[in-house]
């Protein structure tokens, strides 16, 4: 059935494309996730009034993160061979992908993390520092559980955007299913190849937003 339909497809190239393009968003949410949260703690943290209010250190950081979020992934991905190439020894391949994925996306996150911090109820913040709770206390005792499902959706929303700049970054040969699609369906004028990508990549989406829609509506307590 899927021959009759999509002679040109090969099964294999598809199966191959389709495990580097989800280990690519996994391994790329899961260092989004980690620095992001990094990143959205010390914005909110160091801003005015904040637990560690240092107006300096919240224009640096906040600087860094418009940067980034201002630069355009493909021309990210260009900006980066030289750091990619020394860390990874490489700049294909779907490793060599991942400093570009995890800095582009992480300071899109660490925004939609300082946001989801903000709305934590205050009154809360301020009876943990009237029992004398330390900042570590304070962020992994109240921050971060009572933010927990809007963590979750952030990083989802993430997820899925790192799903199409992993599709960008396999046209400059970092492989996955946008690798297969530009080079293999593309070029080639087989539209065949193309239709099947996209397809899966759809379905990768809908994966990922069932996944962490699931999460978070369990998360919630409300």
């Amino acid at each position: 059935m899927w021959s009759k339909l999509f002679p040109n497809v090969v099964g294999q190239e598809l199966w191959d494309a389709t495990k580097e393009t989800l280990y690519m968003t996994g391994i790329s949410v899961l260092g989004t996730f980690i620095l992001g949260i990094l990143l959205g703690l010390l914005l909110y943290l160091t801003t005015k009034n904040g637990i560690w209010a240092n107006k300096p250190l919240h224009f640096i950081v906040s600087t860094i993160v418009n940067v980034f979020r201002a630069i355009p992934f493909i021309i990210l991905i260009l900006l980066l061979f030289p750091f990619t190439d020394f860390l990874i020894g490489t700049i294909r391949g779907p490793n060599a992908a991942l400093p570009a994925l995890i800095i582009g996306a992480s300071p899109f996150y660490g925004r939609l993390v300082e946001i989801a911090l903000r709305e934590v109820d205050k009154g809360v913040i301020e009876a943990a520092k009237g029992m004398g709770a330390k900042t570590s206390t304070i962020v992994f005792k109240v921050l971060l559980p009572e933010s927990m499902p809007a963590l979750i959706s952030g990083i989802t929303v993430t997820a899925i955007n790192l799903i199409s700049f992993s599709a960008m970054a396999g046209v400059i040969g970092a492989g996955g299913l946008g690798d297969l699609a530009y080079l293999k369906g593309f070029q080639r004028w087989d539209f065949d190849v193309v239709l099947v990508s996209t397809f899966l990549i759809v379905l990768i989406v809908f994966l990922f937003q069932f996944i962490g829609d699931s999460i978070s509506n369990k998360l919630d307590k409300r």
